[in-house]
């Protein structure tokens, strides 16, 4: 599966589908790939990109063989907001749900979400250059043009869409 993580870097934005950790905030926690629906019950879809998320350890690990909510469907703006305090709030049935099943309102995931609020608050205002590394995107973008696209992906548009090349067009904004 290694072959889909550049692909799903650049898809995820990088950073996790489900709790939107950015790669940049915290590199003692991994990012990897899961599966949506869990292979315990879908062995077959193991290697179908339209079944593959990208997310922190601490999401996968929360989620493990649970059927959930679509979070690229369920965490959409407008369905969930962030409050100032860290908690994130759900405003459908889908996205209370996840919430709930991914334990996103846990002290630690509530604590670390507030840390991130605070520090990107005071960078935006007192450190402009701290604030564009910490809210922009990798260094390391890939270049999937140089790469073969993994079997089943059904996004071959991704290539020019990627965040690489729309950097090397000029059209990507500094911060996401």
């Amino acid at each position: 599966m290694g072959s889909f993580r550049p692909w799903l870097r650049d898809e995820f934005s990088f950073r996790c589908a489900c709790c939107l950790r950015r790669e940049a905030w915290d590199r003692a926690v991994s990012l990897e790939i899961d599966h949506f629906q869990p292979l315990s019950r879908d062995p077959e879809l193991q290697l179908e990109y339209d079944n593959l998320l990208y997310v922190c350890s601490r999401c996968n690990a929360a989620k493990g063989a649970q059927q959930i909510p679509d979070p690229t469907k369920a965490l959409l703006a407008g369905q969930v907001t962030l409050e100032a305090d860290g908690r994130m709030v759900g405003h459908t049935d889908e996205s209370r749900q996840l919430v709930l099943a991914l334990r996103m309102n846990a002290p630690e995931a509530v604590h670390f979400r507030r840390l991130w609020i605070e520090i990107t608050t005071l960078a935006a205002r007192f450190a402009p250059d701290l604030y564009g590394r910490v809210m922009g995107y990798p260094d390391d973008l890939p270049n999937l043009a140089r790469l073969r696209p993994p079997a089943g992906n059904t996004r071959p548009e991704g290539i020019a869409q990627s965040h690489f090349a729309r950097r090397e067009r000029n059209e990507l904004p500094p911060t996401y």
